[in-house]
């Protein structure tokens, strides 16, 4: 079931060029499923603004930017410079204009912190490091009506399983408790991928 949905998602040229320059430096990128799943739901909420903490070699960036119309801007923020600078090559490779994106290297809950509240339509996050504190942050930034999508929730299946103890596998599962818990989001966990969550701001 799982391949079958990875291998629904189509990624063109420079999708696939993106992951193979992220599997040379171990960047962590959405699968094509996912990416296609981001694309749904930038389609879905007509998104004009877009964040994405965890840049990665820029697949997920792609895959967003295809979705999103012209006027919308993507806020791509990484901790690596090499990340920053490897996905930044890409999107000019697919003639994407740089008006439509701006990419952020820095720590990432301090630059997150810097973003203005109730701005955003949609925003990603991916690592695992701070995540606690950059899904309360997400709260703050996203518009009524926005959507939280946790990449890589469920660590392709260790977070489901209480004896792994390790410092990724925790993060992800109280990230995961917090917005459960919380009735100012209403959530939804899809298994594709390593594991999708899914929550939207109700108020």
């Amino acid at each position: 079931m799982n391949s079958f949905a990875e291998s629904f998602a189509y990624e063109d040229y420079f999708m696939q060029q993106a992951r193979r320059n992220g599997q040379e430096i171990s960047a962590s990128d959405p699968t094509p499923a996912v990416g296609k799943f981001l694309k749904f739901s930038v389609n879905l909420l007509n998104a004009k603004s877009v964040v994405e903490i965890g840049t990665g070699s820029g697949v997920g960036g792609l895959w967003l930017l295809s979705g999103m119309p012209p006027e919308a801007v993507l806020t791509t923020i990484d901790s690596e410079r090499e990340h920053s600078k490897i996905a930044k090559t890409i999107f000019e490779e697919a003639d994407i204009a740089p008006t439509r994106y701006r990419i952020i290297t820095g720590k990432l809950i301090e630059v997150i912190g810097k973003l203005a509240d109730n701005s955003y339509d949609l925003i990603v996050i991916r690592p695992a490091l701070d995540l606690f504190d950059m899904v309360h942050e997400s709260y703050r930034l996203l518009k009524s009506g926005g959507l939280l999508v946790i990449d890589q929730a469920l660590s392709g299946g260790k977070v489901a399983d209480p004896t792994q103890r390790d410092p990724e596998s925790i993060a992800r599962r109280d990230a995961i408790k917090v917005v459960k818990e919380d009735e100012r989001w209403a959530a939804s966990l899809i298994p594709i991928g390593a594991g999708v969550l899914v929550a939207n701001k109700l108020t």
